[in-house]
């Protein structure tokens, strides 16, 4: 599902257009960005947890020349599925 194709299913769910779908979901991406760039953790009873996890420094090795590599500490974006939304998909 595209972008476009998830604007126009939130217009059609919530009998809005799709202008204001729009807007709706970059409020929600914006939100979303903020808060787990700001090191908070975003928690949707249901849906899933949005948050910011740091990877440890390790070292890792060319591929090539097999010469060690230095791969710095690093913070990544993490979403954990909840349980109403693993029960959905495994169905």
């Amino acid at each position: 599902m595209t972008k476009q194709e998830l604007i126009k299913k939130i217009a059609d769910d919530a009998e809005v257009t799709q202008k204001q779908a729009a807007a709706m979901l970059d409020s929600f991406m914006s939100a979303v960005t903020d808060a787990v760039a700001a090191g908070d953790k975003i928690q949707l009873t249901g849906f899933g947890t949005f948050e910011c996890k740091t990877r440890n420094a390790r070292t890792g090795f060319n591929p090539i020349t097999k010469a060690p590599v230095e791969i710095p500490e690093t913070k990544v974006p993490s979403f954990k599925a909840g349980k109403a939304f693993k029960d959905a998909v495994a169905k």
